[in-house]
């Protein structure tokens, strides 16, 4: 008896550390814009679900991801760590090996060890196994498990990128042992068609650079041959990912969870399921933001049925910002309309603007984020592994995620300034301190050639005040000398902690 009393105290202990601990599920959708959702000012399409969690908790008017495309800011938001810092943390291709190190803690394996379970559904694209020949036959480690996640079922890159398959824990989904896969980025495969010899064949044209590989009646960047039952279907992408999260979220509902949900919407190509089609008038780009929006509304249905919500910490944001031609004709410059994807925000993907790196960011705890808010605080996604840790009960020293920050007060609207300055990346850095934001002297061209979005490059310093000019139209920087010179000394403190790479 003194036993069975002993072990119902020790469970109902644990029990309640769990209690105090939230869930915490990070939605993290791709190229999604800072207007592109409608609770940030989009008439031309509607996000009920992505408003209700800013409705329930607190809307950011100044989170930013640390860079302007997809691997380096994934990779500074699991490592902690600013991706510059690293050599090989680019847009990586679908067959790189993993550049993040597992010997060293992570945003997954902070949270492990700290009692969580953890789990990683949707894109990944931070490399996979331990050389970039690999054979995609046979388990790939080290992976996304061994960077501290339980549960995983990714892509190993991009929708528009070889191998057109899904990995569940290190492992091809429905592979066929007599179907084996095989990718090149070198060279195409004999015989095979591609986006080039096969161009009036496919499903979606292509506008610039994804004409190799043809995978769905669509092409690809790289070339692969074989896995034909291990295909995904890219109408049915999103419905595998939220089903995926879905599993993840009831098999740990006894707690705490940390779910990272790396939505591959909006990225390209674009082919949202049939019964969002045709849900906006901007064509497959509009749709696929109703689609990502239905995927939020799947993960806060099934809090509220499982009873979850009041204890689980939702963060919905975004990587990088807004693109409209990312490489293939699906109509998102023709029929954009009025819609504006970066919001008030001058440039998108690819640069250093800040519709570039300022994300459109929310987040939901009922159990201590007051309803209805809005603040401006400074927030980084960088922040992610340190912030996340003191919430779950274990401080990460500063030294293991060294460019993190603990910002909590920030993220539950109990500050309302957050951290003191923003890095913002792409190529080369920018500062934002206050309101006031540089960006050095640069070189190259004014806009990208494929894209047309700006990339603010300027061979002379340029300096904003967002206050008063949050679209950064006016440069002061030769009104204001003393100010640029502070800040670029500023940057280059902060720079100079780097690799020397």
């Amino acid at each position: 008896m003194l036993l069975r009393s002993l072990a119902f105290l020790i469970a109902a202990s644990n029990l309640a550390v769990a209690a105090n601990k939230p869930n915490i599920v990070l939605i993290y959708a791709d190229d999604v814009g800072y207007g592109d959702i409608s609770c940030n000012g989009a008439t031309a399409v509607q996000t009920p679900h992505i408003d209700r969690i800013a409705k329930e908790g607190i809307r950011f008017t100044s989170a930013y991801a640390t860079s302007s495309t997809c691997t380096p800011s994934r990779f500074s938001m699991i490592t902690g760590k600013y991706a510059w810092r690293q050599k090989g943390t680019g847009v990586l291709p679908g067959d790189a090996a993993l550049i993040i190190d597992t010997e060293k803690p992570t945003l997954g394996s902070a949270l492990r060890d700290a009692g969580y379970r953890t789990g990683a559904v949707g894109k990944w694209h931070l490399g996979l196994g331990s050389d970039k020949e690999k054979d995609w036959n046979k388990p790939l480690i080290p992976g996304v498990n061994e960077t501290g996640f339980d549960r995983t079922f990714v892509m190993a890159a991009t929708g528009d990128r070889v191998p057109c398959v899904y990995l569940a824990d290190g492992q091809i989904v429905n592979l066929d042992p007599g179907d084996p896969i095989e990718v090149s980025y070198k060279s195409p495969f004999p015989g095979l068609p591609t986006g080039t010899t096969n161009r009036s064949d496919l499903t979606m044209d292509w506008s610039h650079g994804h004409n190799m590989a043809v995978v769905n009646g669509v092409g690809r960047i790289g070339f692969m041959k074989g896995g034909a039952k291990a295909l995904w279907k890219d109408e049915n992408m999103s419905l595998d990912f939220a089903r995926e999260a879905l599993k993840f979220i009831h098999t740990s509902k006894d707690g705490p969870f940390f779910l990272y949900f790396a939505l591959h919407s909006i990225h390209v190509p674009r082919v949202p399921n049939p019964r969002f089609v045709g849900k906006t008038t901007m064509g497959p780009r509009g749709d696929a933001i109703v689609e990502t929006d239905w995927q939020v509304g799947e993960i806060l249905r099934t809090l509220d049925e499982l009873k979850l919500t009041d204890n689980t910490l939702v963060i919905f944001t975004s990587d990088n910002g807004p693109v409209l031609d990312d490489g293939y004709k699906d109509d998102a410059v023709e029929k954009l309309g009025g819609h504006k994807p970066a919001g008030p925000f001058r440039g998108g993907k690819y640069s250093l603007f800040e519709g570039g790196t300022r994300m459109a960011t929310v987040a939901r705890w009922p159990a201590r984020i007051k309803a209805g808010q809005v603040s401006d605080a400074l927030l980084s996604q960088v922040d992610f592994p340190r912030t996340f840790a003191h919430l779950a009960g274990k401080d990460a020293p500063a030294e293991v995620f060294p460019d993190s920050v603990e910002n909590s007060s920030a993220l539950t609207g109990e500050s309302a300034t957050g951290r003191d300055h923003i890095i913002e990346h792409s190529g080369r850095l920018a500062i934002r301190v206050g309101n006031w934001k540089l960006i050095p002297q640069g070189k190259g061209a004014a806009k990208s050639a494929d894209t047309n979005v700006e990339l603010g490059n300027h061979p002379n310093a340029q300096l904003y005040d967002l206050a008063k000019d949050p679209g950064e139209k006016v440069n002061v920087a030769a009104q204001n000398p003393e100010l640029v010179q502070k800040l670029a000394a500023q940057l280059a403190a902060i720079q100079g902690g780097d690799d020397g790479q």
